[in-house]
């Protein structure tokens, strides 16, 4: 296989395209074209051949009708190809309105300036990101930091590459009789039988039998790491509210220590493209953000314990601060940010249950996606998390099905998904029907779902490759003490949400604030969010001052 081709179509600015898309060619092959016909054969020749189309570049300049045409014949050519309209500066005023309403609801990508000169870092930023995203969900890793060796890609290898696809590292599976797999079990002779083997760039090799061992081997127990201090927050849960108050507390001079159980990011990690965060106008995945977000963190001061979840806080003898305990070690600290996130609800199908990382995932599952090649998805969950992943699905498989127990997903789903799922011909939609049953082919995996109308209670049998579900919100605080109080659906309380008899002199605590003085909850966890990406960031941010004024 060549390397992954870029297609440049414009009837009247091919010289100029050529020249920019010229920094390009030492790692993409650059193809111009001039019209439709010749970009849809060209795509198909090297689909043909072997290659990968990573990018199409389409010049407004041709007539509208052929322009939609040219939208649509790639997209059906190559689904998962980047695809990004420009306009010259002569039309780029009129285009705007014309086209906005295509990049809104995703036929393209992105409709950028065409270059007036050298040196347009504005507009290669745009083109990298384009890039940098399909390297990351669609193209085999050319360096693999991590190698999994297993004769099976099996429920827990399946895991292990969702795991590692949260946290950006790039990974490969390789049978041990294959090249790679025979110099990586010469490493590791002791391991070999028990599958799988895990090998990194960084050195270590071993078995690994689960995603929490692979975490600490990744970035260190906290038993490994001396904290012989009182620090002044400890954050526990890194996802969007986690990192938010990471950041903002250590660069205001708190010592900051973040426990994360598995990957860095949470449930928003999982997103394949995140198109409503404030200041990332072509989106961005919520892999990037949270590991953008993690490496700010560290910038400023944060120490980041990754693989031990939190099991208690208890006050220190002396009453004068928290302890936070984990299996691996405790943390002495003078307040604590409980943002732990929730979990997706099980479906509660035994069938489907047993074929859980066999064709069935919880969570967007990313990694899985390409594996469903040609294949029927099906996505249980009406929120934007389903959204992200039906749209993220579409571009491998041959047809994905939203089911959704209410009649539709406009009061679950943000507008522009919506948007985005209607105009996608390879998404369907589902309302008022729920998964009752499945069952596997003659090796195990999914092979159909059985799905009810509840409207009318009818059953009907569909083939189905891959099921995804995202229930909804269950809350993992079993771990906090009884003083830190929850509502009925076990969410944390915080502010004026906190029962009258329990203020103390008849205030309430800070907004953030439990029922436990010096301890707070943010994000997802907290009764009452938003369950959005952006608010408990906000929170995240917001719950420093609340820290500051108890610190004082």
């Amino acid at each position: 296989m060549g390397a992954p081709a870029i297609v440049v179509a414009s009837a009247n600015h091919g010289e100029v395209l050529a020249d920019t898309f010229a920094r390009y060619e030492r790692e993409y092959d650059v193809r111009l074209v001039r019209d439709e016909a010749s970009a849809k054969q060209t795509a198909k020749d090297l689909v043909a051949t072997g290659h990968q189309v990573a990018l199409f570049v389409i010049d407004t300049d041709h007539d509208e009708q052929m322009l939609f045409a040219l939208l649509g014949g790639t997209r059906k050519a190559v689904p998962t190809a980047r695809r990004l309209l420009v306009s010259h500066i002569s039309r780029f005023r009129a285009d705007n309105p014309t086209f906005r309403h295509a990049v809104a609801a995703g036929k393209v990508d992105a409709l950028l300036l065409m270059p007036q000169g050298p040196r347009d870092e504005e507009f290669h930023g745009a083109v990298g990101e384009l890039l940098n995203e399909w390297n990351a969900t669609v193209a085999a890793p050319v360096v693999e930091n991590v190698r999994i060796i297993t004769p099976e890609k099996d429920a827990l290898t399946r895991e292990l590459l969702d795991y590692l696809s949260r946290v950006g590292l790039p990974a490969g599976v390789h049978h041990p009789d294959s090249e790679v797999g025979r110099a990586v079990m010469a490493d590791c002779p002791d391991d070999e039988g028990r599958w799988p083997v895990v090998s990194s760039l960084a050195g270590w090799c071993g078995h690994c039998p689960d995603v929490r061992s692979l975490a600490n081997q990744l970035y260190g127990r906290p038993d490994e790491i001396d904290v012989d201090e009182v620090v002044d927050l400890v954050v526990v849960g890194a996802g969007p509210a986690g990192l938010a108050a990471s950041v903002y507390a250590s660069s205001e001079g708190l010592r900051t220590i973040c426990l994360e159980a598995e990957a860095i990011g949470g449930q928003a990690g999982t997103s394949s493209m995140i198109r409503n965060y404030l200041g990332f106008p072509r989106g961005i995945s919520g892999m990037r953000l949270a590991q953008r977000a993690r490496g700010q963190a560290l910038r400023f001061g944060t120490r980041f314990f990754t693989g031990w979840p939190a099991t208690g806080i208890s006050p220190c003898e002396d009453g004068g601060h928290h302890v936070v305990h984990t299996d691996g070690g405790d943390v002495h600290t003078r307040s604590v940010l409980v943002s732990t996130g929730v979990d997706y609800r099980r479906l509660g199908v035994e069938a489907i249950e047993e074929m859980v990382g066999r064709g069935v995932f919880y969570g967007a599952a990313m990694a899985a996606a390409r594996e469903l090649a040609g294949d029927h998805v099906v996505i249980v969950g009406g929120g934007n998390s389903a959204g992200q992943a039906a749209i993220h699905a579409a571009r491998f498989a041959s047809r994905v099905t939203i089911l959704v127990r209410r009649p539709g997903l406009a009061e679950t789903m943000s507008s522009y998904l919506i948007d985005e799922i209607e105009w996608n011909p390879r998404i369907e939609v589902r309302g008022s029907a729920c998964v009752v049953d499945g069952g596997p082919d003659d090796v195990g995996h999914l092979a159909w779902l059985e799905v009810e109308d509840q409207l009318t209670g009818e059953r009907d049998r569909v083939e189905a490759r891959g099921l995804f579900l995202l229930l909804g919100a269950e809350p993992e605080c079993s771990w906090l003490p009884e003083e830190v109080l929850r509502d009925a659906r076990g969410f944390v309380l915080t502010g004026r949400d906190v029962p009258r008899e329990l203020w103390v002199h008849d205030v309430p605590p800070s907004d953030l604030g439990t029922t436990v003085p010096g301890v707070f909850a943010a994000g997802d966890i907290r009764s009452g969010s938003m369950k959005r990406v952006a608010s408990a960031t906000g929170e995240g941010a917001s719950v420093v001052s609340a820290v500051h004024a108890w610190l004082a």
